[in-house]
């Protein structure tokens, strides 16, 4: 008999979220397109399958997943009247919220104040989520907005027992997304965060879930801009054209680009999208600008666009320039299966602790010792493929 893997979503009412829970639902409806599931031709031993997948998880949102996908624009009434129409039937549970880590997403759909009340909650959520809907195993996966960075040296995130200090004294510099983790973590429930927000690689969680032998991964899925660069950069590279200068530019409307329309939300994703050029080039690109602007009437057709500058033989100059149209929860929602896939096999083969085979999937991946991370796309893939084992159908 088939084993059922539940994946418990922070931001279930999302635009990525609502997506990835439409496709598995036409899946098991009877559709046989597993197109953009990028690990859908892998047979390895022990990984879950599509449609054994069951949803649940956490919004702000009040409304039934079905009006919440109407909202995004990503899918339409055809899919929520035949083979996603399932949505129509799920609404998220209670979620955490505050407006002083992630300033423009709201909502009316609140747990109790309160960080003890908050992850005792989340982690009853978890066991009635197995419990009621008959599942072998859990994995969490973060997919909400943004947060801003939490600020320099707070005391509550050096270690693990301050951390649990300020749990006790609620501390303000405490985000929701860390008490998702930490929920997790405790409840050795494995952890991915697909968001630039600080969770389970702040240090006191990395230390928990290395302790307790609990898989973790992270952070910010790479989608589309930092794919791409991740792809390109390894190649200039080995024709040995020096990057003299790569602006990027974004523009989206979804609720992704409203949270980065906050200052300290955008910092947050900044930080994870600026480190890749350097480390896979092996030198700082001084002229290296990247700018994200949300630009309402584009929903989730996201634009993404880059020049870059080059040198090549002889001194001369280059340039090449890339225009990406793309659809943004398409392209995410399929990795954040994947990812919760992967993080139940990892749990099933005894894998605790970071899992860097899992970078491939994130624009900042967390490693677990505080070793410079690889973001170069083919030595990423390999570490996927080496690790996941099987057969390619």
């Amino acid at each position: 008999m088939a084993e059922k893997l539940g994946v418990a979503v922070v931001g279930l009412g999302g635009a990525v979220a609502t997506t990835a829970v439409a496709g598995i639902e036409m899946i098991k409806a009877g559709s046989n397109s597993l197109a953009g599931l990028p690990l859908a031709d892998r047979d390895v031993e022990g990984m879950a399958a599509y449609r054994d997948l069951e949803f649940g998880g956490w919004d702000l949102a009040e409304d039934d997943l079905g009006v919440c996908a109407t909202r995004h624009g990503v899918i339409g009434e055809a899919e929520l009247s035949n083979g996603a129409s399932a949505l129509t039937k799920m609404k998220a549970w209670p979620a955490v919220g505050s407006t002083a880590h992630c300033a423009n997403i709201g909502g009316n759909n609140r747990m109790a104040n309160g960080h003890r009340k908050a992850v005792e909650t989340i982690r009853g959520d978890l066991e009635r989520f197995r419990e009621e809907r008959g599942l072998d195993r859990v994995v969490v996966v973060n997919l909400a907005s943004t947060e801003k960075m939490p600020g320099k040296d707070v005391e509550s995130l050096a270690s693990l027992d301050a951390f649990e200090r300020g749990l006790d004294d609620d501390d303000p510099d405490i985000s929701p997304a860390m008490l998702y983790a930490y929920a997790a973590i405790g409840s050795d429930t494995p952890y991915a965060n697909f968001t630039p927000s600080v969770a389970a690689d702040v240090a006191p969680l990395a230390q928990l879930a290395a302790e307790r032998g609990v898989p973790v991964a992270g952070k910010d899925g790479k989608t589309g801009q930092t794919f791409m660069k991740t792809v390109i950069a390894p190649a200039l590279k080995q024709r040995s054209l020096h990057v003299d200068g790569w602006f990027s530019t974004n523009i989206l409307g979804n609720s992704d680009g409203l949270a980065l329309d906050d200052p300290k939300s955008l910092e947050s994703k900044l930080g994870t999208k600026g480190s890749v050029l350097d480390d896979i080039l092996g030198y700082k690109v001084e002229d290296h600008i990247i700018m994200i602007h949300y630009y309402r009437p584009r929903g989730d057709d996201k634009e993404a666009w880059d020049n870059i500058d080059m040198t090549g033989f002889l001194g001369q100059k280059m340039q090449l320039k890339l225009n990406f149209l793309c659809k943004d929860s398409i392209l995410a929602a399929p990795l954040a299966i994947e990812i919760a896939r992967c993080l139940d096999l990892a749990a099933k083969r005894g894998e605790g602790g970071v899992r860097e085979e899992l970078s491939l999937f994130f624009k900042l991946p967390q490693t677990a010792n505080g070793t410079a991370p690889v973001h170069a796309f083919d030595k990423q893939q390999a570490m996927l493929d080496n690790w996941l084992g099987g057969s390619v159908n």
